[in-house]
């Protein structure tokens, strides 16, 4: 008997049905558990170890010989039925045919590809001979216990709620399964192509650490939205921190399975490197007075993006204010608003650069990202300002001016111009807010939460973005006419804990 599905909670009724359906002792139930190489995400909440270690208590309990087969993740095909049974032949030689196998699968569109292929089906929780009402799916009853249900326990079987115990999953299930930031798949957006952020960190990575390794205490050393791991690598090779636990979280999923593979790999020398796929606004992610230097790089922009703004914002400080020792640090690089941020300018903006349509488009989310970069990038750049302004997920008012200019706030400008050049992930983009605070924001932020702030902090503009992105097809002055400078477009914040604190 082939039992293809997930698999992350089994039930009572699954061990009642399976073994009505497995009276014959050489029936064999072959578990084909599907996503095996997710976890941590909202369709594939428990990692398969945990969820093979349940399937093989479930089968002691109820008398069933099982084999338990990992079916990776494919994109959707049609030929899935066939590749599952493919897959459970090369990983434990069992030649699954029509003639010697029945499937046991309750979802109407997936029966549907193993009849294809001339296997019967057994309906499950879907049998319509099975009497009485519809027993609850497993996922259904996954569901009870994230949304704190506890009748979950009297359906799920007892093996489930055995290893879920034992582990400590209910509040980890809870947690992604109800996360209001990350999307199904483990990652803040579905429109992102991780595999341009590997590469833009790994060319960054030197940079960004020659930035912040004169502020880094020794100790345990966490990486913030770590990404692929690459300022870790970094740290790892200086000498000076050879005693110190190198720390790295990221949310999304792709990147922290690049860390977890480099690590593999043997790319870290110091032992003592650990990654961990946790969400940073989903609580507190360390015990307090816990971590001697704190690294985010990148990344409070997108919590202010993705979460409640200022609110998240002022969350996060206080959570990482608490995971600092006394005499400890974080230090932050990330983009920056301008000073003066609501103050009026005119944005001149080129219309020679590429096309001008009399109106932008409204239905990009609808289009492959390939052929939104090739719209996008064949636009002006006075006509790209009005795409960005429809896919833009936070508010950018302006005027017209004349042809090729707008009147519009400084802070305003400076986010679509920071921006106009991510054809890649343009829709990703747009749903974020580079300039949401200014330089004295952050100070008020910081302060509030109790950091002191060392003198070496400082706001700054990237001139390679100015010489190269912005001087050759924009202009800034102010209603008068009169030319301004580019303002800063990035900020460095050392902030300490306190020692007496």
């Amino acid at each position: 008997m082939l039992f293809p599905g997930r698999h992350h909670l089994l039930t009572r009724f699954q061990a009642e049905y399976l073994g009505r359906l497995a009276r014959a002792d050489q029936t064999m139930v072959v578990w084909a558990v599907t996503s095996a190489n997710h976890e941590n995400t909202r369709r594939n909440p428990v990692p398969y170890h945990r969820r093979e270690a349940a399937i093989e208590r479930f089968s002691l309990l109820a008398g069933l010989r099982s084999v338990v087969v990992p079916v990776f993740d494919t994109a959707p095909t049609d030929r899935f039925a066939d590749v599952t049974v493919k897959n459970v032949a090369a990983v434990v030689g069992l030649d699954l045919t029509p003639d010697n196998t029945i499937v046991a699968c309750s979802t109407p569109e997936v029966a549907a590809l193993y009849e294809r292929l001339g296997f019967r089906i057994a309906g499950v929780e879907a049998d319509p001979q099975a009497a009485g009402p519809a027993p609850e799916r497993p996922w259904e009853v996954l569901l009870r216990l994230a949304s704190g249900d506890e009748t979950w326990r009297s359906l799920a079987h007892p093996a489930t709620v055995d290893v879920f115990d034992r582990y400590r999953l209910t509040d980890a299930i809870r947690a992604v399964v109800n996360d209001p930031v990350v999307g199904d798949e483990g990652g803040l957006t579905a429109t992102r192509d991780y595999r341009t952020y590997v590469d833009a960190f790994a060319e960054g990575a030197k940079r960004k650490w020659e930035l912040v390794r004169a502020h880094v205490r020794p100790g345990r050393i966490v990486d913030l939205g770590c990404g692929a791991g690459d300022v870790l690598e970094l740290a790892d090779r200086e000498p000076a921190l050879r005693e110190s636990d190198l720390i790295g979280v990221e949310v999304a999923r792709h990147l922290f399975t690049e860390c977890v593979h480099k690590k593999a790999q043997g790319i870290f020398k110091n032992p003592n490197v650990f990654f961990y796929r946790r969400n940073v606004l989903g609580g507190a992610v360390f015990p307090p007075r816990s971590v001697d230097t704190t690294l985010s790089f990148a990344l409070t922009h997108e919590i202010w993006s993705y979460g409640k703004a200022r609110d998240s914002l002022q969350e996060f400080i206080g959570a990482i204010y608490s995971h600092t020792v006394p005499g400890g640090v974080w230090i932050n690089s990330d983009v920056c608003g301008p000073d003066d941020l609501d103050r009026p300018v005119i944005l001149r903006l080129a219309r020679d650069d590429g096309l001008n349509p009399p109106t932008p488009r409204h239905d990009l989310s609808r289009l492959p990202t390939p052929e939104v970069a090739a719209y996008v990038g064949a636009l002006s750049t006075r006509a790209r300002l009005d795409q960005f302004a429809v896919d833009c997920r936070f508010p950018l008012a302006y005027e017209p001016h004349d042809d090729s200019s707008v009147r519009i706030a400084l802070g305003s400008a400076m986010d679509y111009l920071t921006r106009k050049d991510y054809l890649a992930n343009w829709l990703s983009e747009a749903h974020e807010q580079f300039c949401g605070l200014e330089f004295a924001d952050w100070k008020s932020l910081l302060t509030d939460a109790g950091f002191e702030i060392d003198p070496a902090s400082h706001a700054w503009r990237n001139d390679w973005i100015v010489h190269n992105r912005l001087a050759p097809v924009a202009s800034l002055t102010d209603p008068h006419g009169r030319p301004l400078p580019w303002p800063a477009t990035h900020i460095l914040t050392i902030a300490r804990r306190p020692l007496n604190s």
